[in-house]
């Protein structure tokens, strides 16, 4: 898949909108338009990884930004006392169903175990 046929890549460069909540210069966060809990946020780098599997160690920053991200998102949603989960699929046997690497933060609900 090539950059600007990805959905992602394409919220990243503004072509479609999204509810942004967070962004810097290695990441962008936004809500997901498909909830699984009160909130559940999308945050992915800015450059473009298709999966897990894809990643370098070049990679390295961004994906670290990914959690940093993650952990200022959930103080500025009220959810970092209670609780989150943070969860990334690689590819489509595990859920991932859009191919640029995203971190899903979900809170504001009791989290099960096993997720499913």
């Amino acid at each position: 898949m090539s950059q600007t046929d990805c959905l992602f890549c394409r919220i990243v460069a503004g072509d479609i909108p999204a509810d942004i909540i967070y962004e810097s210069d290695r990441v962008v966060a936004f809500r997901d338009i498909n909830p699984q809990a009160p909130t559940h946020v999308l945050i992915i780098p800015r450059a473009h990884v298709s999966t897990i599997n894809d990643m370098t160690e070049d990679h390295s920053p961004d994906f670290a930004a990914l959690f940093l991200a993650a952990r200022l998102i959930a103080q500025s949603e009220g959810i970092a006392d209670d609780g989150y989960r943070v969860v990334m699929n690689c590819n489509a046997g595990a859920g991932q169903s859009v191919f640029h690497v995203h971190l899903h933060l979900l809170g504001g609900r009791r989290m099960t175990w096993p997720p499913g």
